[in-house]
């Protein structure tokens, strides 16, 4: 397929090269420029859309809205290309892609994906896949480049957006609970290394609290995914929340405990980096 593919960062970088190792022909288009082995530099966004299909991975709405809408590259797609949103947007905005695509004629799905840079350079991200089925159905070439599966979140695009962004603020939870857990345990002599051996090995076994218990342990918060991408995704679900008409308490906590984090220093490591925060917080407070 001649698939094209709007932004090149970490992850959008290994997906294009997953797509062509698949065999797929790959034209790119990044804000900075840059070159990839087997990718085609477009000059302009609007060249991207001439293929087959075209991924979007940019960082949040504002982004998509100028690279994309503010251009008018919707009303010059190619007619039949498929447009697949891999980027983690808010609930309302996908709805707003939804009815823009619709007037445009251009297909459109919903696909946010689960999993880290190094998730994506085995070619083994969760697709979260939101669109009407025979849409879905014709990219599952494209999907099967770049993920190990694909998760059919319905025919409503938003419902995957909604599903991602439900998953990014559980795993903030979880970073936050082993953070308050190693406040709890250390303070009564626990080590942490031990107390983390006992949790992934008892009731905690998921990929999160393996992935982000070997940072907290590690005291490594090097950029997987930064806190600043972080705290936007806990802003996307707290309007989502405020948009269904609940109120979300661990939602507030975790968001408010993600913006100090950012406030504090740590925006540009890590989100794990939270976890830091809050063991420093809670250990200088423990000692007063």
């Amino acid at each position: 397929m001649k698939i094209g593919l709007i932004g090149l960062g970490a992850m959008g970088r290994a997906m294009a090269r997953n797509l062509v190792t698949a065999g797929h022909t790959v034209t790119a288009w990044n804000r900075s420029g840059g070159e990839l082995d087997g990718v085609t530099m477009a000059s302009t966004p609007e060249e991207a859309f001439q293929g087959d299909a075209v991924l979007t991975m940019l960082s949040d709405d504002a982004a998509v809205r100028e690279v994309l809408l503010d251009a008018g590259v919707l009303e010059r797609a190619k007619p039949g290309l498929t447009h697949v949103m891999t980027s983690t947007i808010s609930v309302a905005f996908s709805h707003q892609l939804v009815a823009l695509h619709a007037r445009a004629g251009v297909d459109y799905i919903a696909a946010p994906v689960l999993g880290r840079p190094d998730v994506a350079a085995k070619g083994e991200l969760n697709i979260l896949a939101g669109g009407a089925p025979a849409a879905i159905e014709r990219m599952r070439p494209v999907f099967e480049a770049i993920g190990k599966r694909v998760w059919a979140m319905g025919e409503s695009a938003p419902a995957a957006n909604a599903a991602k962004i439900a998953c990014n603020m559980m795993i903030t939870m979880a970073i936050e609970a082993m953070a308050e857990a190693v406040v709890l345990t250390e303070a009564n002599g626990v080590e942490r290394d031990h107390f983390f051996e006992l949790i992934l090995g008892t009731l905690f076994g998921a990929r999160s609290y393996h992935v982000y218990s070997a940072n907290i342990l590690a005291g490594d918060y090097q950029p997987g995914f930064k806190a600043t991408l972080g705290l936007k995704d806990l802003r996307l679900a707290s309007e989502a929340a405020e948009q269904a008409g609940g109120s979300l308490p661990m939602l507030a906590a975790v968001h408010d405990r993600m913006r100090d984090t950012v406030e504090a220093g740590f925006g540009d490591s890590d989100w794990s980096a939270m976890a830091e925060f809050t063991i420093q917080s809670r250990k200088a407070t423990l000692g007063k």
